[in-house]
């Protein structure tokens, strides 16, 4: 007898739509201007030569990353449990940023580069291309074993923003919504009592 083999889970790299002056992105689950959940790095609204500056399309608050504002940085996302998708504004791309979805034992399921999102990541302020937002996709066992992203840079620095976190719906949230779907169907599909008029 054959079993059907288990899909492979995978965290790839979905897109990379360059910057816009003013964000365009998916509206933001995290965009610093109230508290996140981070730890490391250093969440600030103030660019410093040579040290970090703000992406392109960010306003106010952003995260970053470095050996000047510590590194690596950790976004919990822990409680969002089942996550199909995250995009977020990868600012001045250099080839030394690191991206790593990690699971709650603190292993690493995937890793990406500056230079997986562009080539050549060389850190450009103002270049849309080296200031995209990035969209990476989750499937099967990724999106229940990942809980947090780190963030690390070797040199001066990698900056982020409007991180947008898209979570896969529990199943029990799946049966409540299709018994409300019946229950509206099965009222909807209900006979209206009929009247009769009489004429005297």
């Amino acid at each position: 007898m054959a079993l059907p083999a288990a899909a492979s889970a995978a965290i790839t790299l979905g897109s990379v739509t360059p910057g816009t002056a003013v964000y365009s992105g998916p509206a933001p689950t995290y965009d610093f201007e109230s508290p996140a959940p981070v730890s490391g790095g250093l969440v600030t609204n103030t660019s410093v030569s040579g040290v970090s500056a703000q992406p392109f399309g960010s306003s106010g608050s952003f995260w970053t990353v470095s050996p000047a504002d510590g590194s690596p940085g950790n976004l919990d996302l822990s409680s969002f449990g089942n996550i199909s998708n995250i995009s977020f504004i990868w600012g001045s791309v250099d080839a030394y940023n690191l991206l790593e979805f990690l699971d709650v034992g603190g292993n690493v399921l995937a890793s990406f580069t500056g230079s997986d999102i562009f080539n050549p990541a060389n850190g450009s302020q103002t270049d849309p291309n080296l200031n995209p937002v990035v969209r990476f996709n989750l499937t099967d066992g990724s999106q229940t074993a990942f809980t947090t992203l780190r963030l690390s840079s070797t040199s001066n620095a990698f900056e982020t923003d409007n991180f947008a976190i898209n979570a896969v719906p529990e199943p029990a949230t799946w049966a409540l919504m299709m018994i409300g779907f019946a229950a509206v169907g099965f009222g909807m599909r209900r006979r209206r009592p009929q009247v009769s008029v009489r004429y005297a």
